[in-house]
């Protein structure tokens, strides 16, 4: 996941990576692990299968703004993804150089909620009154980064946090959350045999003490059977609220992909088998259940 290169698009990754894992205490316990039973040297061993963002769909915000800072680092958007029940979009982005995640960024169709819930949401996103995204040097990393970070709008009360909850833990997550790296994903395809597989990785990851999102089974396997993703439900922090009212709530998580070899290719030898000859893509269904890994009735399993 971090990357040696200087060029600006792996400065931004790298950053990025590095406040996540330091709010995400699950992230260095699997990483250690690995390297203690020596299956890989550094953190530099892990290929990372995505990386994901959750946006506001509301105008100035969303996917067309946020898609505009890694089109710019040379991703191309592929898929649209429909999430009825959660009331999302999404749409996937990849990158021509080898070992870049893929990009997963999703919106909430906020129109669709009710009338009082968006009052919410408008109320601070409606600060925004422009795409914040064209105001920035996207060749500046530093820039970029502070963007990532930065509060887009004031720091939600504790009663609008709670009454999103109530509707849409999607939305509770933004209102404070905001750009925060939601995840990322350790390929497990990419590791050695005694670990390659996500039934062997669960093990290893389940003998840490961590939690797997059981939303639709631990794994969740595409419709062809060739993309198979888990994930642990988020780690949570202690949230400050305006008014100084705190709260422990969901944070980010990890997600770990299995994809496997497409059937035209189960020919070639191991050794020789590259990223284009997997399995590429998400599939709604997992993908439904991998954004549960955030809600309530995950979360709640680590008390």
């Amino acid at each position: 996941m971090i990357f040696k290169e200087k060029k600006t698009i792996h400065k931004i990754l790298k950053s990025l990576f590095k406040t996540y894992s330091e709010r995400v205490p699950d992230v260095k316990k699997i990483t250690n692990a690995l390297i203690k039973k020596n299956i890989i040297k550094s953190q530099h061993d892990i290929i990372n299968d995505h990386i994901a963002f959750r946006t506001m769909g509301v105008k100035n915000l969303g996917i067309k703004s946020f898609e505009k800072i890694f089109l710019h680092h040379g991703y191309t958007k592929r898929d649209f993804y429909s999430f009825e029940k959660k009331k999302l979009n999404a749409f996937w982005y990849s990158h021509s150089q080898k070992n870049m995640p893929r990009i997963f960024i999703s919106e909430l169709r906020v129109n669709e909620l009710s009338k009082k819930t968006q009052q919410i949401i408008y109320k601070y996103t409606d600060k925004v009154c422009s795409d914040p995204v064209d105001r920035l040097d996207l060749d500046n990393s530093n820039e970029v980064t502070e963007f990532l970070s930065s509060p887009l709008w004031n720091l939600p009360t504790l009663k609008d946090y709670n009454l999103l909850l109530k509707e849409s833990e999607y939305a509770s997550w933004v209102i404070y959350n905001r750009y925060y790296l939601n995840h990322y994903t350790i390929s497990v395809h990419e590791l050695c045999n005694e670990y390659n597989t996500l039934k062997k990785f669960n093990k290893l990851v389940e003998g840490l003490g961590i939690i797997l999102n059981d939303s639709g089974g631990v794994i969740k396997k595409s419709r062809d059977g060739l993309l198979l993703q888990s994930s642990s439900v988020a780690n949570k922090i202690k949230a400050k609220f305006a008014k100084n009212e705190k709260k422990w709530i969901s944070g980010s998580y990890v997600e770990f992909a299995e994809r496997k070899v497409l059937p035209e290719f189960q020919s070639i030898q191991k050794k020789f088998l590259k990223q284009e000859h997997r399995r590429d893509g998400f599939e709604t269904s997992n993908a439904d259940k991998i954004f549960e890994s955030t809600f309530n009735k995950q979360v709640e399993k680590n008390n």
